[in-house]
């Protein structure tokens, strides 16, 4: 095991005055903490370090972009941490990653890109465990909640003498979605990703799988659910959690009756690789679809972040996340829901939570790891629960 760089309980937030950078500053703030608000706008980085930080000591400020590598250098130190959530993170993600495993900081990110968690996984580990860096990325409600679930599942598969073989994960919403419910940088996200070359674990290898191209099925909170395949955290994590996997698959549900139609469009894009926007012209469902995620894509790609669901609009919708763990017969070993807040806030708080944890010295090593391995089953499920994302019991359908 690789150790972790002593922490010097300094926290930097990159973004801070984006739509999820602002969620998890005020967390941390909430918290009692006083991170270094980073981002490109002076004026509102002052505005919004006045209001977390009180007038008579607002919070430090530095301005930063991504955009000019150069300005990220001397942003972080050794064992500081670095909390970004600047993206579309395949575009925008990468400066920020490199600054910290450089400076052996440890660093948290929001994304839920599988393009770049592949990176974070496959090109930085052994950097950022030889830096004592700690890297955690796509630590919100993409994935946090799906390793928690899975991890508790394989842990009671494994209690009762089972031998695991797949996991399926399936991500859903709860509540009254809608348009509103899902901000400009998941809509420039989602769509980006579903053009892209995915991943997934077939077979304890990971493979090459374009996103939507395969539907899981997965019963939560009395409900037979399914969600649209997608390229997770789970594929890099949870082997390492439980070595006899062979096959992970991570499912999002929350385009429900559409999911149909989102596989079915990927999968002949993935058969003749077509830019993406004619296969969306082709399917009147999907093309609602994109309609409601991403009007215009190119535009949204451009800006990243354009905010998202307010306080009021974020108590309407919750989150479900389920996770089945079978055998070598397909037998049902375990089975656990886990329901929580509003996805959106769940991130800004599992951020805020990871980066005083990590500012604490909680870490149980360095390197790119999953949320798990980071900080072990049993605080990671307390942690959770103390912030409203818990295991729901009863029946399932």
């Amino acid at each position: 095991m690789a150790q972790a760089a002593d922490p010097s309980g300094r926290i930097v937030v990159l973004g801070a005055t984006g739509y999820t950078g602002e969620l998890a500053a005020r967390a941390l703030a909430d918290a009692g903490a006083r991170p270094v608000l980073a981002g490109r706008d002076t004026g509102r980085l002052g505005r919004l370090a006045a209001e977390l930080g009180g007038p008579p000591a607002p919070l430090e400020v530095a301005v930063a972009d991504v955009g000019d590598p150069e300005s990220l250098r001397g942003l972080v130190a050794r064992g500081d941490v670095l909390v970004t959530t600047v993206g579309p993170f395949a575009r925008w993600g990468r400066p920020a990653l490199d600054a910290a495993v450089a400076a052996g900081a440890h660093y948290v990110d929001s994304t839920g890109e599988g393009g770049f968690i592949r990176t974070v996984f496959e090109q930085f580990g052994e950097r950022a465990a030889a830096a004592g860096s700690v890297v955690l990325t796509a630590f919100g409600y993409d994935y946090v909640p799906g390793n928690l679930a899975a991890a508790l599942a394989l842990d009671r598969a494994r209690s009762a003498g089972g031998e695991p073989v797949s996991v399926d994960v399936g991500y859903f919403l709860t509540g009254s979605a809608g348009p509103g419910a899902v901000s400009g940088g998941t809509r420039a996200s989602a769509l980006g990703a579903l053009g892209e070359h995915g991943h997934a674990l077939v077979g304890g290898r990971i493979v090459e799988q374009r996103p939507g191209t395969g539907v899981v099925r997965i019963a939560a909170a009395g409900l037979h659910r399914s969600g649209f395949t997608v390229p997770a955290s789970e594929q890099f994590t949870l082997p390492r959690l439980a070595p006899t996997l062979r096959d992970v698959r991570v499912g999002l549900g929350w385009f429900g009756a559409l999911t149909p139609a989102v596989a079915a469009a990927s999968k002949a894009a993935d058969a003749v690789d077509p830019l993406l926007d004619r296969v969306v012209e082709r399917v009147p469902q999907l093309r609602s679809a994109a309609a409601w995620l991403g009007r215009p894509l190119v535009g949204q790609l451009a800006r990243g972040s354009t905010g998202g669901p307010d306080a009021r609009q974020r108590l309407r919708t919750g989150s479900l996340v389920a996770a089945d763990v079978r055998g070598a017969g397909g037998e049902l070993l375990a089975h656990v829901e886990l329901t929580g807040p509003n996805p959106y806030a769940l991130t800004g708080d599992l951020m805020g939570w990871a980066a005083q944890a990590l500012a604490g010295g909680e870490a149980l090593t360095a390197g790119a790891l999953g949320p798990v391995e980071a900080f072990g089953l049993a605080t990671l499920r307390d942690a959770c629960a103390a912030l409203g994302l818990a295991e729901r019991t009863g029946r399932t359908a």
